[in-house]
């Protein structure tokens, strides 16, 4: 179980660090754009990925 947490960890560090890598420049607009958000629409976009990501891990676990 251990074992498997950790892996799910690490590919969720590796998929993060993937858009600065790949362009940091475009990363650095996004999150300043992100910044500019309303907290309504953070929350929403966070709660929107939440559920997304509880189906897919019901569906595949």
């Amino acid at each position: 179980m251990w074992g498997d947490l950790l892996l799910a960890v690490s590919l969720v560090l590796i998929i993060e660090g993937l858009m600065p890598a790949i362009s940091p420049s475009g990363w650095r607009n996004m999150v300043g754009q992100a910044a500019q958000l309303p907290d309504r629409s953070l929350r929403a976009g966070g709660v929107a990925l939440i559920i997304v990501g509880a189906v897919m891990f019901h569906l595949v676990g």
